[in-house]
């Protein structure tokens, strides 16, 4: 019998077991069996060819219709081209020096064929696809397998097809003994969920639809319980750690700036504001996250929040992905505190603050004043990178550390600031995104934090609007482009011209598609052709820091009719006389990222535009992205469109730790209640025993449902 932590090459056999660590980094019998069906199948209903996309790795249940076989003209030897058909669409399949399978692929019959997707001649192919027919030779075997009512499809890779992961995981369950069941006994009772035994087998092999669906409920409840577990301990350690309690101070700096501004601070601000001023007069440390569309006004409330803990005779940090958006962040809070952040300068207004900026690239000289200032207190708010977090740089005492685009840090950079608090105290932390965050996402992969989100916008904003270039199609509205941007700048208006490339360094890009649009190779094309004439700057993440400094002071100023970056303006970058922005190659860019970038337009009084361009064409998943980008700005709705166009399981898998990913049932749009119910379910029995020490079996679901290394990610960041 086999237990869910044995290794594979016992059970099947070591060319087997190192194909599945190779292809899939599958290595035990819990990796292989938490390895589920992408989809299912039903006996006789065909794979939908429509919904193939170039360059997956596909896997399609399909008739053959037709088979022929030519000669290739450039060198000696044979193309043997099939064509299959789902009964509405057909799928090209060629097969190199392979004449002899002729025989085996005869039109009528029906089969699983897996490869990845090309196009050849503007149409969908697979090139040398391993298939599995359904035919009378192995029609014992196939019945088992494939012709059951319910089929499972699985994720596959080269060399590992979905047929012979069903056969991995046959000879597994048939030897399969699940001893304890890591789930209490009164949880599965309280939600009525199946045991492990069970719900393992069902999730791969079903007797029916209500068999599948019983097992996907418990199986999701073990993903839902294991991350939110993490999170109650994380939790419960970041409440043992005291704070200093920074209450409001009656007369002092935040109540000065308030009487200054030159507005009316929206409700949601006022609100916010209010919960965090709250939270900063308490011992506990607060871990709040404020979630807000792009120009929404998280600055402002911010800057209340830093001058509250001023007040305090502390200091406040923000911490900022980019030395671009450092020195922004920096300009624009002594802007807006005037005389209020001129400490120690002439003409400073009585108890003002100096705000220091600190970034690795700074000279010697000015480097060692910054750092004087800082562990003096004399800086009452430090605005930097990631190097603010270094060693030898010490705070007098800070009360709050802000975290600007969060996602953009790396896991140990934002654990490090969380430790700079005086002697044992912890800093107040406040997060912030421009990226809205769909409520289940936010208890999911931020359910530490408390979330605030500010929906309102404040009153001036101007509208801006989107527009697709399929300049596949249409390629008459290239030129349309350039004579709009002319138009703008015309009105004594500016531009920016975003690449997803910088154009010095090997395309990622590995697929069949071209290299990405750069920087390097659109801006001279620019300059010597439709936007002749104009001044043209270019800015990019790679550029010395004193180049990048001038190049957006030179824009911020007038000084540049046209800005050609990448996607380092994606955050922070305020030039309200920017009203237009082509984004080239519109396809390579996330829905929430084309948000985050128009979001640099439109910040003035006038309208802004926003132009997607691409070759992506009409119909496919890659247009519809655009097309949701293109109907609305409001980044909530985009948010959950965005969640539901990507593989929810990248949220906590790949994308963040480098791992597989671990949400691979668990839907953060559609299992809504679940995450609710685990979180509170996690939290009571952290409450009772933190270190679950009379929960082992739950200890164990989060080493098999979250992995070690992904555990340590998880609670670090």
């Amino acid at each position: 019998m086999a237990g869910l932590r044995d290794k594979l090459p016992l059970l099947l056999g070591a060319k087997t077991a190192k194909a599945l660590a190779t292809a899939l980094d599958i290595e035990t019998v819990s990796d292989l069996l938490r390895h589920y069906p992408r989809r299912y199948a039903e006996r006789g209903e065909l794979t939908d060819i429509a919904g193939l996309e170039l360059g997956e790795h596909a896997t399609v249940l399909a008739r053959i219709e037709k088979v022929s076989k030519r000669r290739m003209k450039a060198r000696n030897g044979t193309i043997l081209d099939m064509v299959i058909t789902d009964g509405k669409r057909r799928l090209t399949c060629a097969f190199f020096n392979q004449a002899w399978r002729e025989k085996d692929l005869v039109p009528g019959k029906t089969g699983l064929f897996a490869g990845k997707v090309s196009a050849f001649r503007d149409t969908l192919q697979l090139t040398n696809p391993e298939y599995e027919l359904f035919d009378a030779e192995n029609e014992a075997e196939a019945m088992d397998n494939f012709l059951a009512a319910i089929i499972p499809v699985y994720p596959a890779a080269q060399g590992m097809p979905t047929w012979s992961i069903a056969k991995c995981v046959r000879q597994v369950l048939d030897v399969l003994e699940v001893d304890d069941d890591p789930m209490p006994a009164e949880l599965r009772r309280l939600h009525r969920l199946a045991d492990l035994d069970n719900a393992l087998r069902g999730i791969h092999r079903p007797e029916n639809w209500a068999h599948l669906e019983a097992s996907k409920k418990r199986l999701k409840w073990d993903e839902a319980m294991a991350v939110q577990l993490i999170f109650a301990q994380r939790r419960y350690s970041a409440v043992s750690r005291p704070a200093k309690a920074n209450p409001h101070v009656s007369g002092g700096l935040m109540d000065a700036f308030d009487k200054r501004l030159p507005f009316d601070l929206t409700a949601g601000q006022r609100g916010i504001g209010d919960e965090i001023a709250a939270d900063l007069a308490t011992d506990h440390p607060m871990n709040r996250l404020l979630q807000g569309e792009v120009g929404s006004g998280k600055t402002v409330v911010a800057l209340r929040a830093m001058l509250q803990v001023v007040d305090n005779g502390r200091q406040a940090a923000m911490l900022a992905p980019t030395e671009v958006l450092a020195a922004q962040h920096a300009r624009s809070l002594r802007e807006m505190l005037g005389d209020l952040g001129q400490g120690g300068e002439l003409g400073a207004a009585e108890n003002a603050t100096r705000v220091t900026l600190l970034t690795g690239s700074m000279g010697a000289k000015e480097r060692k004043k910054a750092l004087l200032e800082i562990v003096s207190g004399e800086a009452g708010i430090v605005v930097g990178t990631h190097a603010l977090i270094q060693d030898h740089v010490e705070f007098a005492d800070l009360g709050l550390a802000v975290v600007d685009e969060q996602h953009r840090f790396g896991v140990e950079q934002r654990d490090a600031l969380r430790t700079r608090g005086a002697g044992d105290t912890s800093p107040h932390v406040l997060v912030m995104t421009a990226t809205p965050i769909p409520r289940t996402v936010a208890m999911t992969v931020y359910g530490d934090l408390e979330v605030s989100a500010l929906r309102e916008m404040p009153v001036g904003r101007s509208p801006i609007s989107t527009t697709v270039v399929p300049v596949a199609e249409k390629p008459a509205w290239f030129d349309r482009i350039w004579q709009r941007v002319r138009e703008e700048v015309g009105k004594g208006h500016q531009a920016y011209v975003v690449c997803p490339r910088i154009g010095d360094e090997p395309p990622s890009d590995k697929s069949d598609k071209r290299p990405p649009l750069a920087v390097l190779d659109v801006a001279p094309e620019l300059e010597n052709g439709p936007l002749q004439g104009l001044k043209i700057g270019v800015l990019h993440g790679r550029m010395p820091p004193d180049d990048k400094d001038a190049v957006m002071r030179a824009f911020s100023a007038g000084k540049l009719d046209v800005l050609v970056a990448t996607t380092v303006i994606e955050v922070g970058v305020n030039v309200p006389n920017a009203t237009a922005m082509v984004i080239m190659d519109a396809d390579r860019f996330g829905v929430s990222q084309l948000h985050q970038l128009r979001g640099r337009v439109g910040r003035g009084s006038v309208p802004g535009l926003c132009l997607l361009v691409t070759e992506a064409l009409d119909g496919t998943a890659t247009r519809e992205r655009l097309a949701a980008v293109e109907s609305t700005t409001d980044g909530f709705e985009l948010s959950r469109l965005d969640l539901e166009l990507r593989r929810e399981g990248d949220i906590l898998g790949a994308a963040q730790s480098g791992k597989r990913s671990t949400l691979k049932l668990l839907s953060l749009l559609r299992d809504e209640d679940v995450i609710a119910e685990s979180r509170a379910r996690a939290q009571e029995i952290v409450q009772q025993d933190p270190d679950l020490q009379e929960y082992r079996g739950l200890a164990q679901l989060v080493a098999d449902v979250v992995d070690v290394d992904r555990a340590e990610y998880l609670e670090k960041s």
